[in-house]
């Protein structure tokens, strides 16, 4: 592996992250807060830091495909890490298990919290935990190639492990200019959906965190009762609305402003990601309707919810809890399924299941008729075996720590639902969950050791498992000599 380059990407990550600081500083200065050491104490940390790892430049600027699964999974742990410190420092909160388990959820746009009164918190800190989700909403590491400049040499590596999605390319010849392009197009929808909240009669600062939240579809909210604290079907429909935009593709918004819009409109991900959507609309609409003094209610409800669910956000409206169990069951499946890959959601990603339901066809029709060739076909294109094969290598790594953390938590003593969802909601990084781990509850109650699985869950379910389970591989760090030369085994 090249030390040197990981060492030297760190660094400018460390750089990065001790400016982003910078806002909630700015924040707590305009609110008066006592809370400034609280994050100037990082600041300077990280900067020291990135100064002795980042300013030189090594002669060997190219970067493997190991480093960049370790590079991914330092940068988000070591982000993390650091970022819990302000929470830490100001008291906010004391316990730096909790700290840390709220930074990590934060980053990794979950949304899940072991807060029990988010209102009592300062405002600076506040600040900075919604303006992770917007950093890692996008990834952290895109975010660092969009304005920091760093050689492409094989850096794709960095953005591969980091993209959610079954593939991943560049939308131009150059990987910095692509991180721009998908940046610029964010940071629009982003201003545009706070403008839209304003309008609505939301405070400033009040539309920044709900525009923080639902463009990294993480879902930190400023409120104790989240969006529903408003009481307002406008800015209920304004941030839906938002959630199922970036929910999609961010690829097909480049080809809409290129103007290829039946590239864009026809897409396969697409068509079928809204109307999984509004078909959970409707059936839990039409679940609800007896429990809603009219249908229209009913559906607002149910459409706000669907879009936070599949979106991976975890905005809520109402305690979804005391919803029927049919309404329950198909927002637990949606947490599974998420939105498109490419996107700021998580989940398994609609375009990853459309293979597996392929696949598995496939299959059958093999079984059937042994001596038939069959080509398994995406958004018009055939699949090459690999992509398919990734696909269901993946669906076995995360269906193998899915059950394995489930096996652990359930030695926390609590039910199973809530033990269920508490792991499908880290590992998909959608929020809340269902019963202990409700809209209306919080992972407070969970021992430490617990907190610290569910870190590795939501920082695996957003790096799409593979470059957390490298950086804890023993055979990631081993050596081994080859005809006098050192070769590195993975």
């Amino acid at each position: 592996m090249n030390y040197r380059m990981i060492a030297f990407v760190l660094g400018r990550i460390f750089m990065a992250e001790a400016a982003l600081l910078v806002l909630p500083l700015v924040c707590a200065l305009l609110y008066g807060e006592n809370t400034l050491f609280a994050f100037l104490v990082p600041i300077l940390l990280l900067v020291v830091l990135g100064c002795v790892l980042g300013l030189r430049k090594p002669k060997d600027t190219v970067i493997y495909a190991r480093d960049g699964l370790v590079v991914v999974a330092l940068a988000w742990v070591l982000m993390s890490a650091f970022g819990a410190l302000p929470f830490l420092l100001s008291g906010d909160i004391p316990d730096y298990t909790d700290a840390f388990f709220e930074m990590v959820s934060g980053f990794t746009t979950t949304g899940s919290s072991i807060l029990t009164d988010v209102e009592a918190m300062s405002r600076g800190c506040l600040f900075w935990r919604s303006l992770s989700h917007w950093v890692g909403g996008m990834g952290v590491l895109v975010f660092v190639m969009a304005v920091v400049p760093m050689t492409d040499g094989r850096a794709m590596h960095l953005m591969r492990a980091e993209v959610p999605g079954p593939t991943v390319g560049k939308l131009s010849s150059k990987l910095q200019d692509t991180a721009k392009i998908l940046y610029r197009i964010y940071l629009v929808m982003t201003a545009a959906e706070v403008v839209l909240l304003l309008a609505g009669g939301m405070p400033l600062y009040d539309a920044l965190i709900h525009s923080f939240g639902t463009a990294g579809t993480g879902g930190f909210s400023c409120k104790a009762l989240s969006v529903g604290a408003y009481n307002s079907a406008y800015i209920e429909m304004v941030i839906a609305v938002f959630m199922l935009l970036f929910g999609i593709n961010f690829n097909l918004y480049y080809y809409i402003l290129l103007r290829h819009f039946r590239q864009a409109f026809l897409s396969e991900e697409l068509l079928t990601y809204l109307g999984v959507v509004a078909a959970s609309t409707l059936a839990i609409a039409v679940n609800l309707s007896q429990m809603c003094s009219n249908f229209a209610q009913a559906l607002r409800l149910s459409f706000f919810q669907v879009s936070s669910i599949v979106t991976t956000t975890g905005y809520a409206t109402t305690d979804f809890n005391a919803w029927p169990s049919f309404s329950r069951t198909i927002l637990v499946m949606l947490m599974f399924l998420g939105a498109c890959a490419g996107s700021t959601a998580g989940g398994l990603k609609v375009s990853r299941v459309i293979i597996l339901v392929k696949s598995s066809v496939r299959e059958v029709q093999h079984m059937l008729h042994p001596h038939a060739v069959t080509t398994i076909r995406f958004e018009g294109r055939p699949l090459d075996d690999k992509t398919v094969r990734g696909a269901s290598v993946y669906l076995s790594v995360y269906l193998s720590l899915f059950v394995l953390s489930i096996l652990l938590v359930s030695l926390d003593g609590f039910d199973l639902i809530t033990s269920f969802t508490a792991v499908a909601t880290c590992i998909n990084n959608v929020g809340p969950g269902l019963e202990i781990v409700g809209p209306m509850g919080s992972f407070a109650d969970f021992s430490p050791w617990c907190k610290w699985l569910f870190s590795f869950d939501m920082l695996a379910g957003r790096l799409e498992l593979f470059p957390m389970l490298a950086l804890f591989a023993p055979s990631t760090w081993r050596r081994r000599r080859r005809g006098g030369r050192v070769a590195l085994r993975f």
